[in-house]
């Protein structure tokens, strides 16, 4: 599908405000990429894929290992968030193309995606933000039938199927040599996963594996990923291009659970700024939203609008 940069036709003014509303010295600062602040935190998320991972094989107590499986779970969601920031450049200061596309596999396994979809599917996603038809995430990902059942199976195994449905719709658009290639590395994760499932399950037995493979994966990611996506382009004011993403507060909570993915306006006003720098970000815009009459949203507020008050999405739920 050719592009029509949507959003850049809309966001003119939206961009010279937002210009004027950060001095540019601070605005540089915040654009500042440092690689060992990016890989601590990949180190981290690491850590944490081990540790739990242990834990899952080796605790059969189910009130330990519930709660294992819900942090391990939203880690490999956190991959995708790693992965996010070799789409936009974010790592190294210098353009470094081996790294990022070697660390873009890297961070893919984890979910089970291809990095190239995602590449494709996200950077069109900002150029066409706003746009029923050219967003591709808007287009073929966001429910549309607006029903609370439906709603619901994207937070279960159902989440799979329907995310990879979406997937193939849009990637039929592109050329056949990198259809070819989302291909190849959509076995290639599904390998992967395969393999460590079939490990563990070979050496520790299935409860093991469905504790520490199955449960995480393919129960609690999905989870992960509709609570984010909620907080993404749902609850918008689609008349004006500064409000089409909801507004949720930085809060060190869920700073750390979806390393800083929530404060995703901010990542669409400035997509160049890494992940750690976005809470800095958010407190330098104070000032603009407090002009732009901005209303802020939470996780509670989203969840309740989503499935107890039926909100379509996309849509002003004030």
């Amino acid at each position: 599908m050719a592009s029509t940069h949507y959003y850049a036709q809309h966001a003119h003014q939206l961009k010279a405000d937002l210009a004027r509303a950060i001095p540019r010295e601070t605005l540089k600062a915040l654009h500042r990429r440092t690689a060992a602040r990016h890989f601590v935190g990949t180190a981290r998320q690491f850590l944490l894929l081990a540790a739990c991972t242990w834990g899952l094989i080796t605790v059969e107590t189910p009130w330990v290992w519930l709660p294992l499986a819900v942090v391990q779970g939203f880690t490999v969601f956190n991959f995708t968030v790693l992965l996010h920031e070799v789409v936009h450049s974010t790592i190294f200061q210098r353009h470094r193309p081996r790294a990022d596309r070697l660390l873009g596999f890297l961070y893919a396994i984890p979910s089970g995606i291809s990095p190239t979809q995602f590449t494709r599917w996200h950077l069109d996603h900002h150029a066409e933000l706003g746009s029923d038809e050219h967003d591709p995430k808007r287009h073929h990902l966001s429910p549309k039938t607006n029903w609370r059942l439906v709603k619901a199976l994207y937070m279960t195994p159902a989440l799979f199927p329907i995310y990879f449905r979406a997937a193939r719709a849009e990637s039929s658009t592109y050329p056949a040599d990198v259809q070819a290639r989302i291909r190849r590395e959509r076995l290639l994760s599904m390998a992967a996963h395969l393999t460590v499932m079939a490990s563990i399950w070979g050496v520790f037995g299935f409860a093991a594996a469905l504790r520490a493979h199955v449960v995480p994966v393919f129960f609690v990611f999905p989870i992960a990923f509709t609570l984010n996506r909620l907080g993404q382009h749902y609850d918008i004011d689609p008349t004006d291009p500064a409000k089409w993403g909801s507004l949720l507060r930085s809060h060190w909570f869920w700073n750390l659970v979806f390393l800083n993915s929530n404060l995703h306006l901010e990542h669409h006003y400035f997509p160049g700024v890494p992940y750690y720098r976005l809470p800095a970000l958010q407190r330098a815009l104070l000032p603009f939203y407090q002009r732009r009459g901005m209303r802020w949203q939470h996780y509670r507020g989203l969840l309740w609008g989503w499935f107890v008050e039926n909100k379509a999405p996309h849509t002003d739920w004030h």
